[in-house]
């Protein structure tokens, strides 16, 4: 089984969510696992599946861009942060594992990419004490399995997650103002590399998927539509 490495892109906030759906639903080589890296072009706030609109807005910048994942999760603001997709296929030995154990496989990568640039990360653990928040604002609050500074445990990368028929969705986050001094291309090829032998696949760079254009114009409607963003 290959891992292919997408080209970077970016595109407006519905536009990714509905790039990242696609990716799970409609890849042509669908036994492969796949990873893309991606921008915003503009001030954009994401918020999982099952948050509450009102909530989002008293929790977030009024300049920003709205749009609701279809994974689940906080409230992530993308104002300062580098984003990725991850999807593994069905027929990969972790998509019927518990979240945990793949949050913790794809965060121990990501942790040893940030290790290789000598940065004092850690993995969250369970029984560490959390501070005191207002609950859904991602960054806020790390949870069991995010990297986190060792010291501080201020929380530096977070992923939710979404499992259909077609294979498990991970959209993660790692935030910029975190890691001042961090060669970006450098992180990006060693999580990448890591992610290969973490999966047990071979990693590839690989062109960019042939997708219908009326879908993924459909889904940016759907992620752009108040019915899909204030459902809650």
């Amino acid at each position: 089984m290959n891992l292919h490495l997408l080209p970077d892109r970016s595109s407006n906030t519905a536009g990714n969510m509905a790039i990242d759906f696609l990716l799970l639903q409609r890849y042509p080589e669908p036994d492969a696992v796949r990873f893309r890296h991606y921008d915003w072009r503009m001030p954009s706030v994401t918020f999982g599946y099952s948050q509450k609109w009102e909530e989002v807005l008293s929790r977030s910048e009024s300049d920003r861009e709205f749009c609701r994942r279809p994974t689940g999760g906080g409230i992530v603001d993308h104002i300062a942060d580098w984003t990725y997709s991850l999807v593994i296929p069905r027929r990969h030995s972790l998509y019927g594992a518990p979240a945990p154990l793949s949050y913790h496989l794809v965060h121990r990568a990501l942790l040893e990419a940030l290790l290789a640039q000598d940065q004092d990360v850690s993995l969250m653990a369970a029984e560490e004490p959390k501070a005191a928040s207002k609950p859904g604002l991602c960054f806020s609050q790390p949870e069991p399995n995010d990297v986190v500074h060792r010291s501080t445990l201020e929380k530096i990368a977070g992923a939710a997650l979404k499992r259909n028929k077609m294979g498990l969705l991970f959209q993660g986050s790692v935030s910029r103002l975190c890691l001042p001094g961090l060669n970006w291309d450098r992180f990006r090829g060693d999580f990448t590399s890591l992610l290969s032998q973490s999966l047990s696949v071979n990693g590839e760079d690989h062109p960019w998927p042939d997708l219908d254009p009326d879908e993924e114009i459909h889904l940016i409607d759907q992620f752009s539509a108040p019915d899909w963003n204030r459902r809650r």
